[in-house]
């Protein structure tokens, strides 16, 4: 059995509470507070203490849908990928890139929400973007 602790900062809001994931084997067992991160000083919010639920969670999607003839389908990443991307660039072309919004959430991590925000100011061109849990 392999059992560790991988630190962490919480993605739930932009407070940036250290978190400690018990990891058995590869999979994430539980969140625990970080007692020397400086922002929670060991103590976690409710939604913090149960950060690990949603990653290993059954609904969680694992593969991209794209929706077709009214109906999600299963879809390849690069399917994915050239559809988004003709579709924001037909929006963008006939409506302005500040028609376009782009909303990030707490259930990925605080480097992807920068990717996010950075893609919608730089690639579409515009500041239309917020994040579901901002304080």
């Amino acid at each position: 059995m392999n059992y560790k602790f991988v630190p962490s900062v919480c993605s739930y809001c932009g407070t940036g509470c250290g978190v400690l994931f018990e990891v058995i084997d590869g999979k994430i067992n539980s969140t625990l507070p970080l007692k020397s991160h400086p922002v929670n000083k060991g103590k976690l919010c409710i939604k913090g203490w149960n950060l690990h639920e949603y990653i290993n969670s059954f609904m969680r999607l694992k593969t991209p849908l794209i929706k077709k003839d009214g109906r999600f389908q299963k879809a390849t990443w690069d399917e994915t990928i050239s559809h988004t991307a003709k579709n924001f660039t037909k929006i963008k072309d006939q409506f302005g890139p500040d028609s376009i919004g782009v909303l990030v959430s707490a259930k990925i991590s605080n480097e992807e929400n920068y990717l996010a925000q950075k893609f919608t100011r730089a690639v579409i061109g515009t500041n239309n973007v917020d994040h579901c849990a901002r304080l």
